[in-house]
């Protein structure tokens, strides 16, 4: 449900791995699926995997498996169209930015969503093209259900493990996105260029001691080489631009308000001052109402 990047590469392996996949997104995205299969380009297999394709929520009857990957603004909309449709038996799984999309989406639904970490990089290189740059992991929350899912996933070359840790390890996350979406979305660069631009680095690290912060006014337990694993990103996905710059070189309306937002309200109501990612948030609002209506 929600077949962007994210939804589509894990669709993809999935779908490989000989499992029945719906992706649930939009008119673009299904014509070219129906026309010629989903393009998976990744250093592993680049091919066209065939895969069924709807614009519709209702396209979820019949599911065991729900991969939500809306972009956070729209975790209730997407939760309230689908919602009628979903059968009892079906376990949903929050693959989203954030660290609140999971409750929200259980409120939406009045039942149960397990929150995923998500390590990938990836983007949608042109409707119905999923281009893979990098990892591939996730975590999920436990459940009765989650080990055997888990299983499955492994299976489709999907490196899961399911963690108690998951509220932490998607504040780790959130850290991360903090540091980096923003900048990039501004610059337009990727994350191997943007460290190279003078006071970069120390803005990041500006950006992340306010995220670290709150974290600990939330009473969530960061790792201590959390800025040291921040910086290594700039290495390990040196080509890759984030989320929020794909958003606006699209034109598209970006997790922004969920990400450095989430830390500037968290803030606010915790007594913390968030003023780097309050201006940094301003900024990517600002470029978006640059954006044709």
């Amino acid at each position: 449900m929600g077949a962007g990047a994210v939804g589509c590469y894990f669709g993809a392996l999935l779908a490989r791995a000989g499992h029945d996949v719906v992706l649930i997104g939009r008119a673009a995205l299904v014509e070219a699926v129906a026309a010629q299969g989903l393009l998976l380009e990744s250093a592993d297999f680049t091919g066209y995997v065939p895969v069924r394709a709807d614009t519709s929520p209702a396209a979820v009857q019949g599911a065991e498996l729900v991969l939500f990957c809306v972009k956070s603004p729209d975790t209730e909309q997407a939760g309230a169209a689908m919602a009628a449709h979903l059968p009892p038996q079906a376990l949903v799984l929050s693959l989203q930015n954030g660290v609140d999309n999971a409750a929200r989406l259980a409120r939406t639904l009045d039942r149960p969503v397990l929150p995923v970490v998500v390590y990938v990089a990836t983007e949608m290189a042109a409707p119905g093209h999923v281009r893979h740059h990098g990892r591939g992991d996730l975590v999920i929350a436990p459940s009765p259900a989650s080990e055997a899912v888990a299983a499955a996933l492994r299976a489709a070359g999907i490196p899961t493990q399911v963690s108690e840790g998951v509220l932490d390890a998607l504040w780790v996350k959130l850290v991360i996105n903090c540091v980096y979406n923003a900048l990039s979305a501004i610059t337009q660069l990727p994350y191997g260029e943007l460290v190279r631009v003078p006071h970069i680095v120390d803005t990041m690290r500006h950006l992340f001691d306010e995220c670290v912060a709150v974290a600990r006014a939330e009473g969530i337990a960061l790792p201590g080489d959390l800025w040291e694993r921040v910086l290594a990103i700039s290495e390990s996905m040196a080509a890759q631009r984030s989320s929020t710059a794909q958003d606006l070189a699209r034109g598209k309306r970006s997790e922004i308000d969920h990400l450095n937002g989430y830390i500037v309200r968290r803030g606010s109501a915790l007594g913390v001052p968030t003023p780097v990612n309050q201006t940094l948030h301003g900024l990517v609002r600002a470029l978006e109402a640059t954006h044709p209506k």
